[in-house]
């Protein structure tokens, strides 16, 4: 069964001959169909007999917990660069006092995205190449060692201060991460049903939004811990940054066993046995002709060349050669599967633009609200403890009810509709809060807080869910984790313009005097992903061999 050819033994008349057989309906067939036909009814049953078992709760677990995992580590350095300022900056003199300077703020919130960035096109393609499982396991052993690396950063006698050593372990950090975007998705939507796949591709992913939240309260609490000595000595924080960072290890470590025995899926392990078997039977095929072809003896070398073996193995097989699986640049070098990828790409590069450019910086929304206090005048682990209940309230009011809502709709809304909804009322909410921001602030602080929190909202019930899901759904099983890999790249591209471009502005005219036509950019990327969302078909309810035609993936 597959593409195998069975008359590759035959002489060349043979070969040439058609191939045709009946399908069950008696209409004549092309064998090679036949063998597509055998393969997606195989792939059916497949779906149809997917259950919610022992065996798919533990994946799903693993996979949510990985998405926890990398949220806290992602998000944590908020807290962790602001008690950096009170650590290495207590005596400085005048604003510069208990402020890490922008130079190192950017370095080290900006460190995980660029590890994020090149772990997911490596590690994406690498998913393809050696299996999903196995490239999932050592990303979870990296972002391990990295994070305890990171916890025990410190300055050196000559040479690099605490926040390039730090840049350095969170890039390599990121690097761990960003295996698990491609991966993730790849794993749950070969396990998962087409009914349940969308549901839980986005429960994994909204698992992100627990681990938003679990910073800032381990964050408080480890405070709690050291409130005592802080107020002795400010520079014990030290500890505190560090178990904040060191603790990030602790679910990825209670996962790791699971993580080590996980299987790939039947789905990827016919897949690649079929492509391989695709692309060796028309060599196969050519070699058996070619030692069928004469010696080509005594005729002159012009003779030889208008005969050559290849030209008459080629008109030998004609319209008959078998079906042989096309190569990544070949399958997307067709604009109808090109602009899948660029849709897929474009619009998580759009959303991360906002998305990170304001969670890397809660701090100066907590600010704008007047619930972070003054940093000059209060005690360190009052002001921190402050930031973190702030950031805790603004991920539970909006950033987590929004994940959850996409969890239970997708199914029944569609991942393309959502993803228009979302970035449509992100446009709208991002305009009104840039054009308006002074005066809705000046009038109504409780009205900016909605305002904003209907942003986040419409964060993760829209684009930051869907951007993740669909990429998992629309490529082929052969490419499916390296294009996934490269859609979440473009998101972490758009991450680091967020953090290392637009949000430099943010103190244009004076501390934070920019953040409204900040707000007004975002504006302009929401639309761009509106747009470019109509190039991304709707993945609802199909098998992925539905998606993609799988008859696209042979020439």
């Amino acid at each position: 069964m597959g593409f195998q050819n069975s008359h590759s033994g035959a002489d060349i008349a043979e070969i040439s001959k058609g191939r045709v057989s009946e399908d069950p309906t008696g209409l004549e067939m092309d064998e090679r169909d036949r063998d597509l036909l055998q393969r997606q009814r195989e792939l059916e049953d497949l779906d149809d007999n997917t259950k919610v078992n022992w065996e798919m709760i533990k994946k799903l677990t693993v996979c949510g917990v990985a998405f926890l995992n990398d949220a806290y580590d992602m998000f944590a350095i908020n807290i962790v660069a602001m008690i950096l300022g009170f650590v290495y900056y207590h005596d400085a003199e005048g604003a510069a006092q208990n402020t890490v300077p922008k130079k190192w703020d950017t370095l080290i919130k900006i460190a995980v995205q660029i590890g994020c960035l090149l772990g997911q096109l490596v590690l994406g393609r690498l998913g393809d190449k050696v299996g999903r499982t196995t490239v999932y396991a050592a990303s979870l052993m990296i972002a391990i060692i990295t994070t305890i690396a990171s916890a025990f950063s410190n300055s050196m006698v000559k040479g690099f201060n605490v926040f390039i050593v730090l840049f350095i372990w969170r890039v390599l950090l990121g690097f761990g991460i960003g295996g698990d975007y491609p991966l993730t998705a790849t794993i749950v939507s070969e396990y998962a049903s087409p009914k349940r796949r969308g549901m839980f591709i986005s429960a994994v992913f909204s698992c992100q939004g627990f681990g938003n939240v679990l910073a800032p309260i381990v964050g408080i609490i480890v405070t709690a811990c050291f409130k005592s000595g802080i107020g002795n000595d400010v520079r014990n924080l030290d500890y505190v940054w560090r178990l904040i960072i060191g603790l990030g290890c602790l679910p990825g470590v209670a996962t790791l066993y699971w993580r080590l025995t996980m299987e790939d899926s039947k789905r990827y392990q016919m897949e690649t046995a079929k492509a391989a078997a695709a692309n060796a039977d028309e060599d196969m095929l050519r070699e058996k002709l070619l030692a069928k072809q004469p010696r080509f003896e005594g005729k002159s070398d012009e003779e030889s060349s208008a005969e050559s073996p290849k030209e008459v193995i080629d008109a030998a097989l004609g319209e008959e050669r078998p079906r042989r699986a096309k190569t990544f640049s070949q399958y997307f070098r067709e604009w109808r599967h090109l602009k899948v990828l660029l849709g897929t790409s474009i619009a998580w590069f759009a959303l991360d633009v906002a998305f990170y450019g304001i969670n890397l910086n809660s701090s100066i929304v907590i600010e704008a609200i007047g619930f972070a206090g003054n940093i000059h005048e209060d005690k360190p682990s009052h002001f921190i403890t402050r930031n973190c209940l702030g950031s805790i309230i603004i991920n539970i009011l909006g950033s987590v009810p929004g994940y959850w809502i996409t969890v239970f709709t997708i199914e029944k809304l569609g991942r393309k509709t959502i993803q228009l909804m979302g970035f449509g009322m992100l446009t709208i909410l991002y305009i009104v809060l840039g054009f308006a921001y002074h005066k809705i602030l000046d009038k109504s602080v409780a009205g900016f807080i909605v305002l904003f929190t209907l942003a986040q909202l419409f964060q993760n019930f829209g684009p930051n869910v869907t951007t993740f899901v669909i990429p998992g759904e629309v490529f082929p099983t052969r490419f499916r984790s390296t294009a996934h890999g490269i859609s979440a790249a473009a998101g972490k591209l758009g991450a680091i313009v967020a953090q290392g471009g637009f949000m430099q502005l943010k103190d244009r005219g004076g501390k934070n005097q920019f953040i409204d036509h900040l707000l007004e950019i975002f504006a302009l990327f929401m639309l761009i992903g509106f747009f470019v969302t109509f190039w991304i078909p709707e993945s609802k309810g199909k098998t992925l061999e539905e998606i993609c035609d799988e008859r696209e993936e042979y020439y």
